[in-house]
Order: C-alpha cells, then structure tokens, then sequence
C-alpha cells in the first residue's frame, strides 16, 4: 500500500475519531446535573425543567414562588397539584419527579421509610381549624357548635388529603371523630374544594387549614379548641430518583431561604420556620489533614456537583489548622477533617 493511501486511511481515521468525541461531549442529557465551571459553580442550564409535586393547600403561595424563581434564573418548574396521599401514590408508582411537598411532612416519612426520599427542607406550619363565611354569622367558636346547630360540614377525604388525616387523628383521640364524620355532608378532594363549597355557599362550615383561607377573602378561618394540636409542617423534598438533583436542590433551596421562598411563605398566612438565607451556589470550606486529601478529594468533587455548591479545600498539619481556625480563619461553614 502507497505511503499516499496510508496517510488518507489515517487522516479518515482521525477524523471519525474527532466527530465521535464531540458527539460524547454533547451527549450529556437534558436536564442532568449542570456542569461546574473552573471554580466550582454550577453552571445554570435554563433547558432544565424540575417536576415538583405539591398538596393542593400550597398551590397560592408556589405558583408566586415559581413564577419568580423561573424569572430569575430562566429555568422551569413543572408542579402537578393534589392531595398529598395521592402525590405519594404517583410518585411511588411512576418512579419519576424531583421534588415532593406534601401538607404534612408524616408524608414525607412515609416517603422516606419507601426509600423515595434523599433529602428534606423544613418550610412553615399550618393549622387545623373551620372555614366559613365572612364575619362568622353563625358565631362559631367549637366544633361542637357545628353539631348542635346542625350545619351543612364538609372536609377533605382522609384517605388522600393531609388536612383531613390530621383532623381524623387528632379528634379520634379525644373521641370526636364519630360524631365529626356523621356531621360531614360530603367528603372532597382537596382542602381547596372544601373552601370553595364555602365561598359558593354549598356549604355552611369546612375544616380546612389556615393559610387556604388566604387566597378566600370573603371567607374566615376560626382557630377551634377541639382542633388545637392539629398543626402541619410544611417541609419539601428531593425525591431520590431525581435525574437531575442539583437543579431540583436549587428550587427546594429557594423555597426554603428565608429571604426568598419563606417571605411569600409568611405573607400567605404560613407561620415561617427558621431557613437560610439565599445563595445560588453556597460555599463552605473544608478543614483536612493534608494526607486525607488523595482519598477525600473526589468526594468533595462528587459532593460539589450532587449539591450545587462550591468547596474550599484547605489541606495542612491538624495543629496548624488548629491555630488558624482559633486565629479567625473561618471564610465559612467549616468541617474540620482528621
């Protein structure tokens, strides 16, 4: 064979080699964890949609939680609303989604005892209580009132809905819930549908919780003894099987920063807990004796990338890092290595 052949043979080779590496380069799939760049940020990929189920009593506050995130960092969040029992089912049985916020975080244990569940960020509380209409024309102030005057009662199904299990545990214990269930005219789907009876006079009385009635202005919720002890916890979290954890980290992040999520949290009737302040990709730093870092480095690199946040490494003797963190070197978060 002529050296002439040899060199073209050559030259096809090399050029079917190079498409190849580039078609591996881009193979990357949509809506798999960004990139991080030189120094560790992540790389804001707005092809990326996350999918988050959400009980139906958080659907006033997300929706204006998700148009600014979407605004701000150009990516989409696809959120199917509905009973927080029923999510659970869905997202049990499809094995896909990124995020699950229930209205009672005993979902989210159930999910997690499932396997379903990697991590959960605490958000606000709701409470139990009754539903009616403006100004309370029935003067309630028990739900005993409701039984003795007979009111037309409606709540949310048990079996699917959050607000109405925590009401069914909590008056069973007390030896109401007989008398509650023979009192309920219909049961509904959502805590949302028991509002809307009472906004359209179907009904005259719902139990609902107390950051619904917020999106109801001709409506008012009434805090009941009976129900005292019936609080949610908010919280949302990232399902294990995300394909995409670090952009599904990010969203559940924003919603529970203090400075972002929580404020509308607040304004919408939650009461808040304590969260972080906001940052897009937070940063700590890592304290390790220097002969931990062949073995440690790639976790930090993994963990960089799974959560969407920037490490610092600082290798050195235990003693002299020691003396710099009593020296007020603590740029961060620290986690001392030995």
């Amino acid at each position: 064979m002529s050296k002439t052949i040899l060199a073209l043979v050559a030259s096809l080779m090399m050029l079917v080699a190079v498409v190849w590496l580039l078609q591996q380069s881009d193979s990357r799939p949509v809506g798999s964890p960004s990139p991080l760049s030189s120094r560790g940020e992540v790389q804001t990929n707005s092809a990326v949609e996350i999918t988050l189920f959400c009980a139906a009593s958080n659907r006033a506050v997300m929706e204006v939680i998700r148009a600014e995130y979407e605004k701000l960092t150009g990516r989409q969040v696809a959120i199917q609303y509905g009973p927080s029992q029923t999510l659970l089912s869905q997202l049990e049985v499809s094995g896909v989604g990124d995020l699950y916020l229930p209205a009672d975080d005993s979902f989210l244990t159930l999910a997690g005892d499932k396997g379903l569940i990697e991590e959960v960020l605490p958000i606000a509380n709701m409470r139990c209580g009754l539903v009616v209409p403006k100004g309370n024309p029935q003067r309630l102030k028990t739900l005993t009132d409701v039984f003795s005057k007979k009111l037309r009662l409606v709540q949310a199904n048990p079996e699917a809905a959050a607000v109405a299990k925590l009401t069914k545990e909590v008056t069973s214990r007390i030896g109401l819930w007989q008398q509650l269930d023979e009192a309920t005219r219909a049961y509904r789907t959502t805590v949302n549908d028991v509002a809307t009876d009472v906004q359209l006079g179907a009904a005259d009385v719902g139990i609902v919780y107390d950051a619904v009635v917020h999106s109801y202005p001709e409506l008012e919720f009434v805090a009941v003894p009976e129900l005292s002890e019936a609080v949610s916890t908010v919280s949302i979290g990232v399902v294990r099987a995300s394909r995409q954890a670090a952009a599904a980290l990010h969203f559940a992040r924003y919603v529970a920063a203090r400075d972002r999520g929580m404020v509308h949290y607040q304004s919408h009737g939650f009461q808040t807990l304590d969260g972080d302040a906001w940052a897009d990709s937070p940063e700590l730093s890592v304290f390790a004796g220097s002969m931990l870092r062949p073995a440690i480095e790639r976790t930090i690199i993994a963990f960089e990338r799974r959560e969407g946040v920037r490490v610092s490494r600082i290798y050195n003797g235990c003693g002299i890092l020691v003396a710099q963190m009593k020296s007020g070197l603590e740029p961060g978060p620290t986690r001392t290595l030995r």
